[in-house]
């Protein structure tokens, strides 16, 4: 970082810590206190909202995503835009924290967001809704592998620990829509009409590998052996020395198993509690279990606050409502052997036991298991158990696909363009994921690493507010674009150290 930057950004600290220091005289005074405001409009100074979003169009050009975008043609003509014009176009929408397509219209009608990206001009709503129409599900799958041949680059720049194990977790997720006309769209176990999308994303990053649209009343499990299959290519080409895949009991894929095991690949499926499975633990003699005691989510720092009253307890109590709650976790293992495989695997069994209220009686208490097969020899019961339960991150990055991007809108007519418009929005959190990747970082100082941990980590929104929606001016000059932020943040230091790494000279 440049030591005029480095100087502003001092300045710009030391302003907001006199601000928000509160010995200072003026702090007890009402605030939100003002002089009269007028609004005018400037004649020549051009400025955006989302001014990282050049930050983030660098990315792309310096991967080669833009040239990996164009690899695979759906368009006759490729003027005035070319596949990755299009594709970026709805990618950045989500950047710029648009939710749905219409917002493109908003950047389209926007100058400076055009010179912001050297456009004279970017595709209008409909025709990109016209351009997610002309793929099939072949092309789009041929998309998706062209974005990993630059993921693999991404990749290629990381530690060699980076590369000691690979966990990809995947789940199916409920796209609800209320059109009525919209081509593949059915009704879903929830009762919903919509899609049933499967995500498969690789857990350190939470970077999607993978997705696949179907019609809403299709299993989870319909076509992921499919997407597991070429994820694992992918990873084995990264050099991952460790492979290993987690899914809930819709996943089990167990026609696959004795394969995916004769290629040195992990797993740890859910599986249902089907009735020989609960007569087997059933059968298991007390010794055979052992108590699960998990580990403290975090630890607690501060003089631990008073107990507030349970206002819930207090409630379901007094109107005598049934309540459950978890006693203790047991955990025990068998050697099982899934009718469609040729050999025996780990069955791992937990077991908790469920106390029953109901006011202040207590009623007899209640066993539920749950059921985990893996080839893992390594991991105690235990750590299989914390393993599994960890893949509840992918919800939280589904989660965030549904509330946080509006990704799952689903605003086309036919199940296959709304597969390319989630592959686009999947695009713009793939890019979150490598802001973070591309950041430098010598493993060296502690506070990189955790920067580095926090970008990865980061919500969608959150993301967008730290390091995409700075205030920006944009100014031409010969053949360069400037853009001038105009505010600086908590994470403006580590903008300018991502800029500079991209300034670099690329390594053969």
């Amino acid at each position: 970082m440049n030591t005029k930057i480095h100087e502003i950004i001092e300045k710009r600290k030391e302003q907001i810590e006199f601000r928000t220091d509160r010995t200072q005289a003026n702090f007890g005074s009402p605030q939100l206190t003002q002089a009269p405001v007028i609004y005018e409009l400037s004649e020549k100074t051009q400025a955006v909202a989302h001014g990282g979003l050049a930050l983030i169009h660098q990315i792309v050009l310096r991967t080669g995503l833009y040239d990996a975008l164009n690899s695979v043609p759906v368009l006759k003509v490729h003027l005035p835009y070319n596949e990755a014009d299009h594709l970026l176009n709805i990618a950045y929408n989500f950047l710029c924290g648009g939710t749905a397509l219409e917002h493109i219209e908003y950047r389209r009608q926007d100058p400076t967001h055009l010179d912001m990206l050297g456009a004279h001009s970017i595709p209008d709503p409909t025709t990109a809704g016209d351009f997610c129409r002309r793929y099939s599900a072949t092309q789009i799958d041929a998309l998706q592998d062209a974005i990993n041949e630059t993921r693999l680059n991404v990749w290629s720049l990381q530690g060699k620990s980076f590369f000691d194990e690979a966990v990809v977790d995947m789940d199916g997720t409920i796209a609800p829509t209320s059109g009525q006309c919209k081509q593949g769209m059915d009704i879903s176990y929830k009762g919903q009409w919509g899609y049933h999308p499967l995500i498969v994303s690789l857990a350190k990053t939470k970077e999607i590998l993978y997705t696949f649209n179907r019609s809403g009343n299709r299993p989870s499990h319909e076509g992921a052996h499919r997407y597991i299959d070429k994820s694992i290519a992918l990873l084995k080409r990264a050099g991952f020395k460790k492979i290993r895949f987690r899914g809930d009991s819709d996943f089990s894929q167990t026609e696959h198993l004795d394969r995916w095991d004769d290629e040195g690949v992990f797993f740890t499926f859910g599986i249902d509690a089907m009735p020989n499975l609960v007569d087997i633990a059933e059968s298991l003699e007390n010794k055979a279990w052992e108590r699960l005691r998990r580990p403290a989510k975090y630890e607690v720092k501060t003089t631990p606050r008073g107990r507030r009253e349970n206002v819930k307890d207090r409630i379901v109590e007094e109107r005598e409502f049934l309540k459950l709650e978890l006693h203790h976790e047991d955990v025990a293992e068998v050697e099982y052997r899934p009718g469609k495989c040729k050999r025996p695997y780990r069955l791992v069994i937990l077991r908790k036991t469920i106390t029953v209220k109901k006011g202040q009686r207590l009623l007899l208490p209640e066993t539920r298991y749950f059921f985990y097969l893996t080839n893992d020899r390594d991991k105690t019961a235990a750590e299989i158990v914390f393993d599994a339960n960890d893949r509840c991150d992918q919800e939280n990055l589904n989660a965030e696909l549904k509330s946080g991007m509006n990704a799952l809108r689903m605003p086309l007519d036919n199940l296959q363009s709304n597969w390319v418009y989630l592959v686009a929005a999947c695009l713009a959190w793939t890019l979150k994921s490598w802001t973070g990747l591309i950041l430098p970082t010598d493993g060296r100082k502690p506070k990189d690493v955790a920067t580095k941990k926090r970008l990865l980590g980061m919500e969608f929104r959150t993301f967008l507010q730290a390091m995409v929606m700075v205030p920006a001016q944009v100014l031409q000059s010969g053949r360069r674009i400037i853009v001038r932020l105009l505010n600086v943040n908590g994470w403006t230091e580590t903008f300018f150290r991502l800029h500079e790494a991209l300034r670099r000279p690329q390594r053969e």
